[in-house]
């Protein structure tokens, strides 16, 4: 499961934008708090068979009025895809081909 959430060693959020990253991270924890989301954990545990390969990063932001996190994976065969996942219910809401 710790595949899932870091890669290379940094967590999932991790990128080059620090001030993004903290953004996000303050975002998801309002959300957190507010009941409008589940944590990154629980939203994995109830997803990730079906998000369709392994995931590379994470972001967590608000789409049309709802809160999602928004997945990028790579499938079997090596494509890479984002997958939106409303960050409350954990379904998922949208896929496409990056």
């Amino acid at each position: 499961m710790l595949t899932l959430v870091c890669v290379g060693g940094r967590p999932a959020f991790a990128d080059d934008g620090q001030d993004d990253n903290h953004h996000d991270h303050d975002r998801a924890r309002h959300a957190l708090e507010e009941g409008r989301a589940l944590p990154l954990a629980a939203i994995l545990d109830r997803v990730a068979g079906r998000l369709g390969g392994e995931v590379v990063g994470v972001e967590f932001d608000r789409e049309k009025g709802r809160y999602v996190y928004e997945f990028r994976v790579i499938t079997p065969a090596g494509r890479l895809q984002e997958v939106l996942v409303d960050a409350k219910t954990a379904e998922i809401l949208k896929r496409e081909d990056d």
